[in-house]
Protein backbone atom coordinates (compact mmCIF):
# COMPACT_ATOMS: atom_id res chain seq x y z
CA UNK A 1 0.00 0.00 0.00
CA UNK A 2 0.84 3.29 -0.80
CA UNK A 3 0.47 6.22 1.39
CA UNK A 4 -0.02 9.61 0.22
CA UNK A 5 -0.61 12.26 2.84
CA UNK A 6 -1.82 16.09 1.63
CA UNK A 7 -1.60 18.90 3.78
CA UNK A 8 -2.01 22.07 4.11
CA UNK A 9 -4.22 25.07 5.45
CA UNK A 10 -8.40 24.61 5.77
CA UNK A 11 -9.74 25.50 2.44
CA UNK A 12 -6.58 24.98 0.41
CA UNK A 13 -7.92 22.66 -1.59
CA UNK A 14 -6.76 19.12 0.35
CA UNK A 15 -10.09 17.13 -0.15
CA UNK A 16 -10.69 18.62 -3.59
CA UNK A 17 -6.87 17.71 -4.61
CA UNK A 18 -7.75 14.02 -2.93
CA UNK A 19 -10.53 13.50 -4.25
CA UNK A 20 -9.11 14.51 -7.72
CA UNK A 21 -5.65 11.98 -7.77
CA UNK A 22 -8.10 9.35 -6.16
CA UNK A 23 -10.19 9.48 -9.84
CA UNK A 24 -7.22 9.90 -11.99
CA UNK A 25 -5.32 7.03 -10.12
CA UNK A 26 -8.66 4.77 -10.52
CA UNK A 27 -9.30 1.65 -8.89
CA UNK A 28 -7.16 0.64 -6.10
CA UNK A 29 -7.50 4.02 -4.30
CA UNK A 30 -9.48 5.33 -1.12
CA UNK A 31 -9.24 8.57 1.00
CA UNK A 32 -9.47 9.18 4.53
CA UNK A 33 -9.89 12.88 5.86
CA UNK A 34 -7.92 12.95 9.56
CA UNK A 35 -10.81 15.50 10.59
CA UNK A 36 -12.85 12.01 11.20
CA UNK A 37 -10.72 11.58 14.10
CA UNK A 38 -10.89 15.28 16.12
CA UNK A 39 -11.35 13.58 19.85
CA UNK A 40 -14.65 12.60 20.92
CA UNK A 41 -15.52 15.38 24.01
CA UNK A 42 -19.44 14.20 23.76
CA UNK A 43 -18.85 14.25 27.49
CA UNK A 44 -18.96 17.75 27.75
CA UNK A 45 -22.21 20.44 27.56
CA UNK A 46 -22.62 21.28 23.75
CA UNK A 47 -21.55 24.96 24.40
CA UNK A 48 -18.20 24.22 25.80
CA UNK A 49 -17.78 21.78 22.75
CA UNK A 50 -18.58 24.46 20.50
CA UNK A 51 -15.37 26.05 22.09
CA UNK A 52 -12.81 24.11 21.91
CA UNK A 53 -9.73 24.64 19.62
CA UNK A 54 -10.45 22.34 16.48
CA UNK A 55 -7.45 23.98 14.79
CA UNK A 56 -4.59 22.78 16.99
CA UNK A 57 -3.13 19.40 16.82
CA UNK A 58 -3.95 17.57 20.14
CA UNK A 59 -7.52 17.88 19.26
CA UNK A 60 -6.81 14.86 16.71
CA UNK A 61 -6.52 11.05 18.40
CA UNK A 62 -3.36 10.57 16.28
CA UNK A 63 -2.84 7.50 17.97
CA UNK A 64 -6.05 5.75 16.40
CA UNK A 65 -5.06 7.59 13.19
CA UNK A 66 -1.72 6.08 12.96
CA UNK A 67 -3.51 2.68 14.60
CA UNK A 68 -5.68 2.65 11.58
CA UNK A 69 -3.29 3.25 8.96
CA UNK A 70 -1.09 0.57 10.59
CA UNK A 71 -3.79 -2.17 10.12
CA UNK A 72 -4.95 -1.30 6.58
CA UNK A 73 -1.16 -1.81 5.23
CA UNK A 74 -0.98 -5.04 7.35
CA UNK A 75 -4.14 -5.96 5.30
CA UNK A 76 -6.98 -5.90 7.35
CA UNK A 77 -10.00 -3.70 7.51
CA UNK A 78 -10.64 -0.97 9.81
CA UNK A 79 -14.26 0.69 10.48
CA UNK A 80 -15.22 3.99 9.41
CA UNK A 81 -14.30 6.89 11.74
CA UNK A 82 -16.62 10.38 11.31
CA UNK A 83 -17.27 13.92 13.05
CA UNK A 84 -20.64 15.73 13.42
CA UNK A 85 -19.49 19.04 12.91
CA UNK A 86 -22.95 20.47 13.94
CA UNK A 87 -22.67 18.52 17.47
CA UNK A 88 -18.93 18.94 17.59
CA UNK A 89 -19.04 15.12 18.44
CA UNK A 90 -17.87 12.39 16.93
CA UNK A 91 -20.43 10.18 15.01
CA UNK A 92 -18.24 6.95 13.81
CA UNK A 93 -19.92 4.09 11.66
CA UNK A 94 -19.34 0.78 13.39
CA UNK A 95 -21.34 -1.33 10.84
CA UNK A 96 -19.06 0.40 8.19
CA UNK A 97 -15.69 -0.90 7.28
CA UNK A 98 -13.26 0.84 5.02
CA UNK A 99 -11.09 -2.26 3.35
CA UNK A 100 -7.12 -1.88 2.40
CA UNK A 101 -6.55 -0.44 -1.14
CA UNK A 102 -3.27 -0.19 -3.45
CA UNK A 103 -3.25 3.42 -2.81
CA UNK A 104 -4.36 5.08 0.56
CA UNK A 105 -4.98 9.10 0.43
CA UNK A 106 -5.29 10.81 3.81
CA UNK A 107 -5.74 14.70 4.36
CA UNK A 108 -5.54 16.99 7.07
CA UNK A 109 -4.59 20.55 8.81
CA UNK A 110 -1.93 18.41 10.76
CA UNK A 111 -1.52 15.13 8.74
CA UNK A 112 1.99 16.20 8.64
CA UNK A 113 2.22 16.47 12.62
CA UNK A 114 2.84 13.05 13.74
CA UNK A 115 6.30 12.15 12.61
CA UNK A 116 5.58 8.30 12.69
CA UNK A 117 2.71 8.79 10.12
CA UNK A 118 4.87 10.91 7.87
CA UNK A 119 7.75 8.01 7.79
CA UNK A 120 4.92 5.58 6.27
CA UNK A 121 4.39 8.35 4.11
CA UNK A 122 5.28 7.45 0.20
CA UNK A 123 4.61 10.79 -1.12
CA UNK A 124 4.06 14.32 0.88
CA UNK A 125 2.10 16.57 -0.42
CA UNK A 126 1.53 20.04 0.71
CA UNK A 127 -1.06 22.78 -0.82
CA UNK A 128 0.57 26.18 -0.87
CA UNK A 129 -2.28 28.50 -1.15
CA UNK A 130 -2.86 32.10 -0.29
CA UNK A 131 -4.52 33.00 3.58
CA UNK A 132 -6.87 35.25 2.02
CA UNK A 133 -8.08 32.66 -1.07
CA UNK A 134 -8.17 29.97 1.89
CA UNK A 135 -10.38 31.65 4.44
CA UNK A 136 -12.75 32.82 1.45
CA UNK A 137 -12.97 28.64 1.16
CA UNK A 138 -13.27 28.08 4.56
CA UNK A 139 -16.40 30.77 4.75
CA UNK A 140 -18.32 29.44 2.00
CA UNK A 141 -17.59 26.15 3.01
CA UNK A 142 -19.20 26.80 6.74
CA UNK A 143 -21.76 28.81 5.58
CA UNK A 144 -23.31 26.40 2.91
CA UNK A 145 -22.59 22.79 3.83
CA UNK A 146 -22.04 23.36 8.07
CA UNK A 147 -24.52 26.04 8.68
CA UNK A 148 -22.07 28.75 10.48
CA UNK A 149 -23.12 32.09 10.98
CA UNK A 150 -20.42 34.90 9.59
CA UNK A 151 -19.66 36.01 13.18
CA UNK A 152 -19.01 32.94 14.33
CA UNK A 153 -16.83 31.99 11.39
CA UNK A 154 -14.74 35.28 11.94
CA UNK A 155 -14.02 34.49 15.34
CA UNK A 156 -13.55 31.40 15.31
CA UNK A 157 -10.62 32.20 12.46
CA UNK A 158 -9.61 34.90 14.23
CA UNK A 159 -8.90 33.01 17.54
CA UNK A 160 -7.57 29.59 16.83
CA UNK A 161 -7.55 29.47 12.39
CA UNK A 162 -5.05 32.19 11.82
CA UNK A 163 -2.76 31.25 15.33
CA UNK A 164 -2.81 27.81 14.59
CA UNK A 165 -1.80 28.51 10.74
CA UNK A 166 0.86 30.72 11.91
CA UNK A 167 2.65 28.54 14.32
CA UNK A 168 2.21 24.65 13.07
CA UNK A 169 0.33 24.56 9.81
CA UNK A 170 2.74 26.84 7.55
CA UNK A 171 6.20 24.76 8.54
CA UNK A 172 4.71 21.56 7.47
CA UNK A 173 5.55 22.87 4.18
CA UNK A 174 9.29 21.93 5.30
CA UNK A 175 8.14 18.33 5.25
CA UNK A 176 6.62 18.24 1.91
CA UNK A 177 8.18 16.28 -0.90
CA UNK A 178 6.04 18.18 -3.16
CA UNK A 179 4.43 21.48 -3.04
CA UNK A 180 1.23 22.07 -4.93
CA UNK A 181 0.21 25.38 -5.96
CA UNK A 182 -3.13 26.56 -7.78
CA UNK A 183 -5.28 24.87 -5.27
CA UNK A 184 -7.30 20.69 -5.87
CA UNK A 185 -8.07 21.56 -9.55
CA UNK A 186 -4.33 21.79 -10.91
CA UNK A 187 -5.25 19.57 -13.54
CA UNK A 188 -1.52 19.47 -14.43
CA UNK A 189 0.00 18.35 -10.72
CA UNK A 190 -3.25 16.10 -10.90
CA UNK A 191 -2.24 13.98 -13.94
CA UNK A 192 1.99 14.06 -12.75
CA UNK A 193 0.99 12.71 -9.93
CA UNK A 194 -1.32 10.03 -11.19
CA UNK A 195 1.18 8.66 -13.62
CA UNK A 196 4.05 8.84 -10.95
CA UNK A 197 1.74 6.97 -8.50
CA UNK A 198 1.05 4.15 -11.40
CA UNK A 199 4.07 4.08 -12.58
CA UNK A 200 5.17 2.91 -9.11
CA UNK A 201 2.48 0.30 -8.54
CA UNK A 202 3.38 -0.80 -11.69
CA UNK A 203 7.04 -1.38 -10.56
CA UNK A 204 5.76 -2.99 -7.43
CA UNK A 205 4.14 -5.82 -9.76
Amino acid sequence: MLVIGICGASGSGKSTLASELCKAIGDGCIIINHDSYYRDHSHLPFQDRALLNYDEPGIFDHDLFLQDIKTLMAGKPITRKAYDYNEHRRADREDEFIYPAQVLLIEGIHVFFDEQLCELMFLKLYMSVEPDICLLRRISRDINERGRAIDNISLQYLTTVKPMYDKYIRNYINLADVIVAHGGRNARIVDILAGYVRDELGGQA
